[in-house]
């Protein structure tokens, strides 16, 4: 529970430390039409080309996104903002088993379900994978122990598909396969709780 300024900092400082992770990849490697892209809060996305733009009477390069999944749906993000919207390169395969790895955590989250709806709404804005693991443990954990509003169950459910998506393009399995990797990584936790409070109880 957070209850001061202190472990506001530290939350902020780990929020801060997960979006560098996602972007350290960036750095090796552009965005360039025919790369896959994350876009915040939509998951997966395809560079499809650049075009331009005359908005109010200035000419703007877009990306031409269209999204990996059964809509197909296409969005425009200009590129001199892409990066403050948060678009970004896909994980790197090698930082999957971390991210899985999140799942087990603990999250620390706000007693008040408007302060979390707030938190949990940035972290998603954000586009990090990494915050989106901090979601799904925090609020799964939630659910374990209480009932969640109706906003939690329905970000709860946005954070777990946008998560599955993205392991599911980044390793090239099947989403069904994908939900089974953090299905587990989540049921670990939930067993590791319950041997140390069994183990607890019996000192």
């Amino acid at each position: 529970m957070i209850r001061n300024n202190s472990q506001l900092k530290l939350s902020s400082q780990r929020f801060d430390d997960s979006l560098s992770l996602d972007r350290q990849g960036e750095r090796a490697a552009t965005l360039a039409v025919g790369n896959k892209a994350i876009y915040p809060g939509q998951g997966p996305c395809r560079i499809s080309r650049v075009v331009k733009k005359v908005i109010g009477g200035r000419l703007t390069m877009f990306y031409h996104l269209t999204l990996l999944d059964d809509s197909g749906a296409e969005l425009f993000v200009p590129v001199e903002k892409a990066d403050a919207i948060g678009l970004r390169l896909p994980l790197k395969r090698s930082e999957i088993p971390k991210l899985l790895s999140n799942l087990k955590k603990r999250f620390k989250t706000h007693d008040g379900w408007k302060q979390r709806a707030i938190a949990n709404s940035k972290l998603l804005a954000s586009g990090s994978a990494f915050a989106l693991a901090e979601v799904v443990a925090s609020l799964t954990e939630l659910s374990n122990t209480g009932t969640l509003t109706l906003g939690e169950s329905s970000i709860l459910g946005k954070a777990r598909r946008l998560l599955v998506r993205e392991i599911s393009e980044v390793m090239g399995e099947t989403e069904t396969v994908a939900e089974e990797q953090v299905e587990q990584a989540l049921k670990a936790r939930k067993r590791n709780e319950t041997d140390l409070a069994l183990a607890a109880s019996r000192n």
